[in-house]
């Protein structure tokens, strides 16, 4: 049986190619922020993930969000000042999984 190598590599800063977020997130509705696929294109298995005072607290699954398309995200039961969102989603054209964070 072959071996796979699976073990991390480092990113070589030189060879690496940043990639354009394709959020948007509107934060006037407080711990409800508005978040935009700003993409031209569809994105995959999109999940978030909710880190409180350094814990992690939830995950939310979104699945496939449209181009354009906006979803409300509710941290009602979270500290703003203290609370950081995590993206992950895949791209179509490419396969890659792809992650992104913001603050409240």
């Amino acid at each position: 049986m072959p071996t796979v190598d699976r073990m991390l590599r480092a990113i070589d800063p030189v060879g690496s190619h940043p990639y354009r977020v394709p959020w948007r997130v509107d934060r006037i509705h407080g711990t409800h922020p508005l978040v935009r696929n700003s993409d031209h294109d569809a994105l995959e298995h999109v999940r978030i993930f909710v880190d409180v005072g350094h814990r992690f607290r939830e995950t939310q699954h979104w699945g496939r969000v449209g181009a354009g398309e906006v979803v409300e995200l509710c941290l009602c039961d979270h500290d703003p000042a203290d609370t950081i969102v995590t993206m992950a989603w895949f791209r179509s054209e490419d396969g890659m999984e792809y992650l992104w964070r913001f603050v409240l």
